[in-house]
């Protein structure tokens, strides 16, 4: 991560509480802007309303501080930003860049799986609206080309966006502004430097180097951790019934989270209590010695 002072972020969505899988990417994200004396930012992103549980926020938020986390700033709420997101909006529509779509998802149901598991668009709407028809989203007419770029833990990925996953959705049938185009504009307007984070968004990096670059916004640096799972290999996740941490020990949690993310903590840390395992990690946090790989078992928490 090339930044001397970076500024990282984590940004959970308050979709329930936080497992051990989000502790992961807290943990390493903040390390990694910490260790080497930079900010470290706290976004929830609930800008899709509908899937954000009440009360999911602030359990979020006194876990974190129970845990030790500390942020710069005040919290940062996409669902308050939508001024934002639709001046970015506007912008690309002012370029030609967006489209509008009629399409529904059962018109799209026998379209090709992209890797993150959304349907790749077929490009019907893009030349125009079918007659009778109306918008109901607009995408991004995404040209081709290869988006390239070196992942800080995951090495060199290289991904055509326009083939592997098509014209994308910036603002739903719903009205609400999709994730793709939210994150990158908060990232780009609170100064974010570095993007450490889960390897399950690193399918979406791509995409969102693309809207990066069509916004003369900067690329910050990207590292992506491996995800945590259960026995079965699925990602620890409220879908998945992952257990919350919110009543575990939280010095044993993060001495859990610092080996899963190969840092090798001494025997007993847990035991020296919850500053001193803080203060081993700062100390002792490398990049380097996470794991190069997508996800990794972590049963006890499941």
């Amino acid at each position: 991560m090339p930044h001397s002072r970076p500024v990282g972020r984590f940004a959970p969505s308050p979709s329930g509480p936080l497992h051990f899988g989000s502790m992961v990417a807290a943990l390493g994200s903040c390390l990694s802007a910490r260790s080497r004396q930079g900010r470290w930012l706290l976004r929830i992103e609930d800008v899709d309303v509908p899937r954000s549980v009440p009360g999911a926020a602030e359990g979020i938020l006194r876990t974190l501080e129970a845990f030790g986390f500390a942020w710069d700033g005040e919290v940062i709420w996409q669902s308050r930003r939508t001024a934002a997101y639709r001046e970015a909006f506007a912008r690309l529509e002012a370029e030609g860049h967006l489209f509008g779509c009629a399409c529904t998802r059962k018109e799209m149901a026998d379209s090709t799986l992209t890797r993150d598991g959304t349907r790749r668009y077929p490009g019907t709407c893009r030349a125009g609206l079918p007659a009778g028809r109306e918008a109901r989203a607009w995408r991004l007419r995404v040209p081709p080309g290869r988006i390239a770029f070196v992942d800080g833990i995951q090495g060199g990925i290289d991904e055509d966006v326009s083939v592997e996953v098509g014209d994308f959705v910036l603002l739903r049938a719903d009205g609400l502004f999709a994730y793709q185009l939210a994150v990158v504009v908060d990232d780009a307007e609170t100064g974010v430097t570095e993007v450490v984070r889960g390897a399950d968004l690193l399918d979406s990096t791509a995409r969102q180097i693309l809207l990066q670059r069509m916004l003369a916004y900067p690329t910050p640096a990207y590292a992506h951790l491996p995800v945590a799972t259960n026995g079965a290999g699925e990602k620890l996740s409220k879908q998945t019934l992952a257990r919350s941490v919110e009543a575990a020990p939280p010095a044993q949690v993060l001495v859990d989270a610092l080996d899963f993310l190969g840092q090798g903590p001494p025997p007993g840390l847990a035991d020296c209590g919850l500053d001193e395992v803080w203060r081993w990690a700062l100390r002792n946090w490398s990049l380097t010695r996470v794991p190069a790989r997508r996800q990794a078992p972590c049963p006890a928490y499941a």
